[in-house]
């Protein structure tokens, strides 16, 4: 083996990682709304949280990135240590899907169908379909498949070319005798510790050993023991991400670890009497690729056959590294972890941005009650309230912007934008509630009172924006198209009414009926109640824009005015409602 070789060797590596690091990212992307449903149908049945785990990592070939998500939906509150425990399980039986796909390279035979099966013969097909979706599709869900079936192809280039470098190396004593040494179960588990910790991908450490596997000095004694510890090493990227988190999520991560540790020291105990008993013939036979993939998932459902039963016992065992403190921790409400998973993590946004509309159309609410009936303890909840919008425009915002810096498909990257529009008009209405507080606060102190016909009108308003704000908040909770068609019609009527109490105050203190003191009141409260309807005709736009694919919310609006018959029927039961026509 010369150093043309090496190179050639390190460049087939680089390819191999290139393309399952591509091919993982674009999985991710593709499934994103499966693996919103697979989460969302977990439970805390041992099987169910198995099943999941094992599903999300065949679906993304990754078990360290399953781990990683599942530590994040543990810090945010998304999951419980229970439900990690059994996911955390299942991926690893789901990260031996790899090795099964890689294994299809150690096919051979003449028989047309067996020369189909290898991936030299399928893998330039699937590259020109992956570079035809790629380049020549605009559609991002069909470019993403492009994208996995070109990570894919790159992938089994990188590994024919790691193959085809380390062929030379069957001949070479040092590297026979290294995977001798090997044969120590104990230095087999540490070089596989090592390499899987380096590259922080067990699934490419496999693919690795299988390469070298062609050589055919590499033995079943020493393929083994390794493969056992790429299991431990792959714990490092959950052991990693875990930094800077809550102790519940360390536990998780901890909980990999103590999965995988417990797993490898009972079955090298086992290969350790197997062999010391029985010394069977088959543990000197050369590795297969086909062979290392039956060890590598016989190992891993044993270990899950072995430990699942003993759920429980892990988790108390986590409880016992990482025991509670008297402190009361809080959960993150958007872990960065998340970003890996864009869907996941819009979801968390739209959740707290449920959230964060129940309290800000409630303080509006709230506002209304205290305008007609101050209460010193309602007038501090709304405030309260306010301060908690404001910090959620800033985190959602923010975390709006970073998740728009990952490669995420045009629906979520819509979804997005629609919410990182509306959560402004949000806040803005939690603070008018606070600015109608305090008016109210004003009334008060002041003394002000307004005439029995002003208090019919006002009632009158603060009804039709109370209706408003169920629309709103259904349309943006639900999704809900039809109220959301119900909310600019009313908008409308919202306007008139306003002009309608404003010409009326005008005309009362013309009579001497009003003092120009209530005038400027009376005039804040009118302000503030129109304008929320302004934000809730915002809102409406943008889930209606957002459905219909427009990007321009006037020219929207527009056209439910002047050309949408149901606009035309809503107004007129709005109008007759509130205007009395």
């Amino acid at each position: 083996m010369d150093i043309f070789d090496v190179l050639e060797l390190i460049g087939g590596l680089c390819l191999f990682l290139f393309g399952m690091d591509v091919m993982g990212a674009a999985l991710e992307r593709r499934a994103g709304s499966s693996l919103q449903s697979l989460l969302s149908k977990l439970t805390t049945g041992k099987f169910a949280g198995l099943l999941t785990g094992l599903g999300v990592t065949a679906v993304i070939q990754s078990s360290s990135a399953t781990t990683v998500m599942v530590v994040g939906f543990v810090n945010s509150g998304l999951m419980t240590l229970k439900q990690a425990i059994n996911v955390i399980m299942g991926a690893n039986i789901g990260t031996t899907v790899t090795a099964w796909i890689l294994s299809l390279g150690g096919i051979s035979g003449d028989n047309i169908v067996v020369q189909l099966l290898k991936p030299m013969s399928f893998t330039p097909i699937l590259a020109l379909l992956g570079i035809v979706f790629y380049m020549f599709i605009k559609d991002s869900r069909k470019k993403d498949t492009g994208t996995i079936l070109l990570g894919f192809a790159v992938l089994m280039f990188g590994m024919d070319i790691m193959s085809g470098a380390v062929s030379g190396l069957k001949d070479v004593e040092g590297f026979k005798n290294l995977f001798l040494m090997f044969k120590n179960p104990v230095l087999g588990v540490l070089a596989g510790t090592v390499l899987t910790a380096i590259i922080q991908s067990s699934s490419a450490s496999v693919g690795i050993l299988q390469a070298l596997a062609t050589t055919g000095a590499v033995s079943y004694g020493a393929a083994i023991p390794i493969i056992m510890g790429q299991n431990i090493g792959t714990c490092i990227t959950a052991i990693l991400s875990s930094f800077g988190t809550n102790r519940n999520a360390k536990r998780a991560a901890l909980v990999h670890l103590s999965f995988n540790v417990i797993g490898t020291i009972v079955c090298l105990l086992v290969f350790a009497i197997i062999r010391a008993a029985f010394s069977p013939l088959l543990l000197d036979d050369p590795a297969t690729l086909p062979g290392i993939a039956v060890c590598h998932s016989v190992f891993n459902v044993a270990c899950t056959t072995l430990l699942l039963p003993m759920s429980g016992l892990l988790e108390k065992l986590a409880y016992i590294l990482v025991p509670e403190t008297k402190k009361t921790e809080m959960v993150t409400e958007l872990d960065e972890r998340l970003l890996v998973t864009p869907s996941i993590a819009l979801e968390k946004c739209k959740e707290l941005s449920d959230e964060m509309a129940r309290g800000a159309i409630g303080a509006l609410r709230d506002s209304l009650v205290c305008l007609r009936n101050y209460s010193p303890d309602l007038s501090k909840r709304i405030k309260e309230v306010e301060d908690k919008t404001d910090h959620y425009e800033d985190i959602i915002g923010t975390y709006l912007v970073k998740l728009s810096t990952h490669q995420i498909s045009e629906r979520d990257s819509a979804d997005a934008a629609k919410l990182l529009k509306i959560i402004g008009d949000l806040e803005r209405i939690s603070d008018h509630a606070v600015s109608i507080v305090k008016a109210s606060e004003e009334i008060r102190d002041k003394k002000i009172s307004f005439s029995e016909k002003a208090n019919k009108e006002l009632d009158n308003l603060s009804l039709a924006v109370d209706e408003i704000l169920g629309y709103t908040l259904t349309a943006f909770e639900e999704d809900s198209i039809s109220a959301a068609h119900s909310v600019e019609p009313l908008e409308q009527i919202i306007d008139v009414l306003k002009e309608r109490l404003r010409t009326g105050h005008i005309r009362r203190l013309q009579q001497g009926l009003c003092s120009i003191e209530t005038g400027f009141v009376w005039a804040d409260i009118l302000t503030n109640l129109a304008r929320t309807s302004d934000h809730c005709s915002n809102i409406a736009g943008c889930i209606i824009d957002a459905e219909e694919e427009n990007l321009n919310l006037h020219e929207s609006l527009r056209a439910i005015k002047t050309e949408d018959p149901e606009f035309k029927k809503l107004y007129g039961e709005f109008e007759r409602k509130y205007l009395g026509q």
